[in-house]
């Protein structure tokens, strides 16, 4: 099937044709050597989550930003034709100064408006990287898989927010594929399909230009590399000591600074996947070969934004207690936390600030809660969550609802300002993807006309070049629960066969770090039955 679109000024004819699930197996492994990106889902629940996969290798350009430095990169030859064809529409842009101009290399550079008097409600319209985005987005015609993949760091926020510029440096906070190919695999029908995007632009078709291969090979680290960290044992402990004034005064509810974590790392970062895929099935998870020897690994359950037309929501989460050995242990845990005044409260602070964000861009009268306290189950954890809700308002668009929700209360704190402002000021290494999204995040796909769904993963395992750091959270009071191990030091713990690993975020519930617990082997294929009656979405996979 091959159907012609029309941007702006590119023209894109999209090609549909039959492929196999295994076709994915093939594209995982290739990640440890080739550019690309892995998205899928292990939970299916009616209008909210389902289970595919898309994946690609060989993207044919990238996207990388370093605060408001963004370059543009062909990575190969094919990718020279829409650079052309985004070259013509940025330069155009307002704001926007091209600084490096080759047929490979497009580098420019996004005038500052942060000390700019912008109405509260327009501040996600500052100029930033999500300006570049916006225009970019706008040369691509609609289909309902063409678009950018990848992450969007956490540091992106400091372009919107009344935050310190970022030190800068080479670590960056967005990189986002442009695929000319990629695999769609629908799991619970358990097929798959390939689509394939000819550009042209201006007399040139990347059909008249052979494919090439995007290398990107994983380096472990040096043998001999020891595990490190940036605080000493005793200094966080001192940290959460020094913003215990900060909530006397009124200043903080809540604050979520970090400790970063180097280790290195035997395994792959495919066999870490499959691992965590097998292990910790979740809604949102990813496997990402972003270039420069850097891999973002992640399974996650919650969303961060999603916006379909001009409908938004979101599911914060808030709320956690072990899964017990058996059905009727499930619900007794559930009817505690469902009792918990604390995780109670803690929830609706989340939700509060959420519709908060919300109004800024959304209808007046059109933010809801479409679900309260709601149950959700996982392998090790039971989770509360709220479904909330809202229609965008005509001038603004699904970056508009990205950069206003960044990013997540469970990350950062409340007032999320001033608990960004502490975490600048405290944090002692930049967290680059850790808190920030992609799915973007966030991790995920970024298209202006098919469904926009950049759903983020709140913590993510992720291994990157040797002494990239890992950072693990969390300051706020907990009661201790199942095998807790000392969260107020960010204390983190894992072991996936040959590979030394510490994750984003210890688990409230076990001790482990992932995004809900890093399940240690009550296996995803329903080691037990279910309350009947309490589940919302369960991710081991048990039949309703």
């Amino acid at each position: 099937m091959s159907s012609p679109y029309a941007g702006g000024v590119l023209t894109v004819t999209a090609q549909r044709c039959a492929a196999s699930p295994i076709d994915l197996d093939d594209i995982r492994a290739a990640l440890d050597e080739r550019a690309g990106i892995i998205l899928a889902s292990g939970v299916d629940y009616p209008g909210r989550y389902t289970r595919w996969d898309i994946g690609f290798v060989d993207p044919i350009l990238r996207i990388d930003g370093r605060g408001f430095e963004v370059e543009l990169t062909a990575l190969q030859v094919q990718g020279e034709i829409p650079l052309a064809a985004f070259r013509a529409a940025l330069s155009a842009v307002e704001g926007v100064t091209i600084v490096d101009d080759t047929s490979r290399v497009l580098r420019f550079s996004v005038a500052n408006e942060k000390d700019a008097a912008i109405p509260e409600e327009q501040r996600t319209r500052r100029r930033s990287s999500f300006t570049v985005l916006r225009s970019l987005l706008a040369e691509l015609p609609p289909h309902p898989y063409l678009g950018f993949y990848g992450a969007f760091g956490y540091d992106l926020v400091r372009q919107i927010e009344a935050l310190p510029d970022p030190d800068g440096g080479e670590q960056r906070d967005l990189a986002l594929y442009l695929p000319a190919s990629l695999t769609v695999v629908d799991r619970a029908r358990g097929d798959a399909e390939r689509h394939d995007f000819v550009f042209e632009y201006q007399g040139r078709s990347t059909g008249d230009i052979p494919a090439e291969t995007v290398r990107g090979p994983y380096r472990p680290a040096p043998e001999g590399t020891a595990p490190s960290r940036d605080h000493e044992p005793g200094e966080y402990a001192e940290l959460v000591r020094r913003a215990k004034p900060s909530f006397a005064r009124g200043d903080l509810f809540e604050v979520v600074p970090g400790q970063s974590f180097r280790a290195p790392l035997a395994a792959t970062p495919s066999v870490v996947f499959e691992h965590l895929t097998l292990h910790n099935p979740a809604p949102y998870a990813a496997l990402m070969n972003l270039g420069l020897n850097e891999f973002v690994i992640s399974a996650s359950p919650e969303m961060f934004v999603r916006v379909q037309g001009r409908h938004v929501e979101t599911v914060p989460i808030s709320g956690t207690i072990a899964r017990g050995k058996d059905a009727l242990e499930d619900a007794d845990r559930i009817r505690e936390l469902l009792n918990s005044e604390k995780d109670r409260s803690e929830l609706t602070m989340c939700t509060d600030v959420d519709r908060n964000d919300k109004s800024r861009v959304c209808e007046p009268g059109s933010v809801r809660i479409a679900g309260r306290r709601q149950i959700e189950l996982y392998s090790k954890v039971i989770h509360t969550v709220d479904h909330v809700t809202g229609t965008l308002r005509e001038e603004f668009d699904g970056l508009d609802a990205f950069a206003t929700h960044m990013w997540a209360v469970t990350v950062t704190g409340a007032p999320k300002i001033w608990a960004m402002r502490f975490i600048a000021e405290h944090e002692r290494s930049p967290r680059s993807w850790y808190a920030g999204g992609a799915r973007c995040t966030s991790l995920g796909r970024l298209s202006e006309h098919g469904p926009h769904d950049p759903d983020r993963d709140r913590a993510r395992r992720r291994r990157r070049s040797p002494g990239r750091r890992h950072p693990a959270h969390g300051l706020r009071p907990r009661r201790r629960r199942a095998r807790d191990r000392n969260e107020s030091l960010g204390t983190t713990r894992s072991d996936c066969g040959d590979a030394s690993i510490h994750c984003a975020r210890p688990c409230r519930a076990c001790g482990w770090a992932c995004a809900g617990c890093a399940f240690d082997g009550r296996g995803p294929a329903g080691a037990h039955a279910r309350p009947r009656g309490l589940l919302l979405a369960d991710a081991r996979g048990v039949p309703a």
